[in-house]
C-alpha cells in the first residue's frame, strides 16, 4: 500500500527540516546538511521498496538482497533505520554511513554526500540531529510514493528556498529557472546529445535540458550530461540533484574549470560538446591570468583577458569546448563584456571569429539578491548560411514580471525573446541584425543600444509619460556610453599603431 505525497506536502516536509536548523547554523549552510539527509532517506526507502519487490519474486531474503536487485548498495549498519536507532554521537555515525555507502558504490556515488562537518557537536548536537532524523522519518520517500520527477521538483523547490534565504551566496548555486528555461529552448537540445555546464552550481541548467525533452515527449534518458563546479559541497548537491531527477548518465566533477578542466579527450585536449549552458561567476579578479596566457589547452586563442575580469577566460573556455559541427552555447554574462575597453582586443577577435550569433539584454532583478542586468551571449560553431557574418541584438530589458523582490520571465516574455532569436530579423525598438562590418565600424563594441534604438514611446504601465521619458533618457545615455567606449577603443588602437610604427 502506498501513500502518495503531494507536491505541497513535499515542499512543507522539505522546508520543515530547515526550520529545525534555523538559528543554529547560518542559512547559507543549510544545504550541506539537509540535502545529504534527504538523499540518504531516499536511497534507503527505495532500497526497501526494491527489496519488497524482489521478495514477491523470490520469497527469499538473501536473494532479495542481491546487488542486481538494487540500484545502490547499502552496507550493513548504514541504512536510514540503522541511523535512526543511534542516540549518541549521531553525527559520527551519519558520516560513517555516508562514507561507507560512497565506498560501496564506487562507480556512481563517490563524494556524493559532500563535506559537511557532521561530527561537530557544537554545530550539530545530538538533539538537533535527532530532531532532523525524526522529521525526515515521518514520510516514506519510495518511488511509489514520490516518482522521480516529483521528488526532483521538490529538490529544486528546496534549492530555490535556500537561495531566497542565503543572502549574497545565492547566485553561486542557483540561477533563475525561468531564465534557464529560455536559454534551453534557444539551444534546442536533442536526444543523444552531449550537454556541458563548466560552472554548474547545483546542476539546474543540465537538468533543464532533460526536462525540455520530456516536455516535448522526446527521449531524454540518452542525454549525456557533464558539469564542473569549484565548490565541493555544491558539486555534491548537483550529483544528488541529477540522481533524484532520474538522470543516471550524469558526470559532475569538482574543481576549477579555468585552472584544471575535468573533461578531456583522448589526446588530452578539451572534450567538446553539442550544447553548453553556463552562468560563470561574474568578473572575478582572483584567477591565474599568467597560466591562462600560456594555456596548455589553447583556450587563449582570442587573447588574454585582464586580471580584473575573467569573463573572457570563461567565454574562450566555452568556445573551445564546442563541437565544431554541432556546438552551440548560451552564456549569462555581465553587460561589461560587451563594451569594456580593457577587453577590446579579445572582443574584436571573438567577433571576427564569427562565433557570436546573438546578444540578448535582460531585465533587472533576474538574479538573486541583485538588481543587476545581464546578457545572454549565444555562440554557434556552425551558423546557418543566412546568419553568417551577422549578429542579432535583442533589447529585452522590459521583458519580465515581478513577484515580491524578484523578477521572472513569464511564458509570454520567454516566447517573445525566443521568437526574436528564431526570426533573426529587425524589430523596431526590440531587435536588430548587424553585419560584422557594421560592428567593426563601432570598434567591435557589442553594446546593445548601439544597434537597437528604443523609441521614447515604449509602452509602460499607467499613463507612461514620466516613465517613457526616463526610459528614453536611460537608453540615450547607454547609447552615448557605447559610442564613447567605441571612440576610446579606436583612439587606443590608433595610438598602438603609431607607437609600433
Amino acid at each position: 500500500m502506498t501513500s502518495r505525497i503531494s507536491q505541497r506536502e513535499l515542499e512543507n516536509y522539505l522546508w520543515g527540516a530547515a526550520t529545525v536548523l534555523r538559528g543554529l547554523i547560518d542559512a547559507g549552510d543549510y544545504k550541506q546538511y539537509i540535502f545529504p539527509l534527504v538523499f540518504l532517506k531516499r536511497i534507503s526507502d527505495v532500497y526497501d521498496e526494491e527489496h519488497a519487490a524482489a521478495m514477491e519474486v523470490y520469497d527469499d531474503e538473501q536473494l532479495a538482497d542481491l546487488p542486481e536487485n538494487h540500484r545502490f548498495a547499502i552496507p550493513d549498519g548504514c541504512h536510514w533505520d540503522d541511523i535512526r536507532g543511534v542516540t549518541q554521537n549521531i553525527g559520527t555515525h551519519l558520516l560513517h554511513a555516508m562514507r561507507a555507502i560512497e565506498k560501496a558504490n564506487p562507480d556512481t556515488l563517490p563524494g556524493v554526500f559532500g563535506d559537511g562537518d557532521w561530527g561537530n557537536k557544537d554545530l550539530l548536537p545530538d538533539s538537533t540531529l535527532s530532531n532532523l532524523i525524526e522529521h525526515f522519518s515521518t514520510k516514506t520517500l519510495s518511488i511509489a510514493n514520490l516518482p522521480e520527477d516529483e521528488l526532483g521538483n521538490g529538490y529544486e523547490y528546496l534549492i530555490k528556498k535556500f537561495a531566497d534565504d542565503s543572502g549574497h551566496t545565492a547566485q553561486e548555486f542557483y540561477t533563475n529557472r525561468t531564465l534557464v528555461h529560455l536559454m534551453t529552448m534557444m539551444l534546442e537540445p536533442q536526444p543523444g546529445e552531449s550537454v556541458y555546464d563548466p560552472t554548474c552550481g547545483t546542476g539546474g541548467m543540465l537538468i533543464s535540458t532533460a526536462a525540455e525533452l520530456k516536455r516535448q515527449g522526446k527521449e531524454w534518458r540518452n542525454l549525456r550530461l557533464y558539469g564542473q563546479e569549484i565548490n565541493y559541497g555544491t558539486s555534491a548537491i548537483a550529483r544528488m540533484n541529477l540522481f533524484l531527477h532520474g538522470i543516471t548518465d550524469g558526470h559532475i566533477a569538482h574543481g576549477d574549470t579555468l585552472s584544471r578542466p575535468a573533461f578531456l579527450d583522448e589526446k588530452a585536449g578539451l572534450q567538446t560538446f553539442d550544447v553548453v549552458l553556463a552562468n560563470p561567476p561574474y568578473s572575478i579578479k582572483t584567477w591565474n591570468r599568467a597560466a591562462f596566457a600560456k594555456d596548455r589547452y589553447g583556450r587563449s586563442v582570442w587573447g588574454v583577458p585582464p586580471q580584473s575580469a575573467a569573463d573572457y577566460a570563461f567565454i574562450q573556455h566555452i568556445a573551445k569546448s564546442l563541437d565544431p559541427e554541432t556546438g552551440r552555447a548560451a552564456i549569462l554574462l555581465p553587460h561589461g563584456v560587451l563594451h569594456r575597453v580593457a577587453e577590446a582586443a579579445v572582443r574584436r577577435t571573438m567577433v571576427e571569429s564569427d562565433l557570436v550569433e546573438a546578444v540578448i539584454g535582460l531585465a533587472h532583478g533576474l538574479f538573486y539578491n541583485s538588481g543587476m542586468e545581464a546578457i545572454v551571449l549565444v555562440l554557434n560553431a556552425n551558423k546557418p548560411a543566412e546568419r553568417r557574418r551577422k549578429v542579432l541584438f535583442v533589447d529585452a530589458k522590459n521583458e519580465y514580471y515581478r513577484s515580491g523582490v524578484q523578477s521572472f520571465l513569464s511564458e509570454a516574455n520567454q516566447q517573445r525573446m525566443l521568437d526574436a532569436y528564431r526570426r533573426f530579423a529587425d524589430e523596431p525598438g526590440f531587435a536588430a541584425v548587424a553585419s560584422l562590418e557594421q560592428i567593426a565600424a563601432k570598434s567591435h563594441s557589442l553594446a546593445i543600444p548601439a544597434y537597437v534604438k528604443v523609441e521614447a514611446t515604449t509602452p509602460v504601465a499607467g499613463d507612461g509619460t514620466a516613465a517613457s521619458d526616463t526610459i528614453a533618457a536611460v537608453d540615450a545615455w547607454r547609447a552615448a556610453s557605447a559610442d564613447v567606449d567605441s571612440a576610446v577603443t579606436a583612439v587606443l588602437a590608433q595610438l598602438r599603431v603609431e607607437v609600433t610604427a
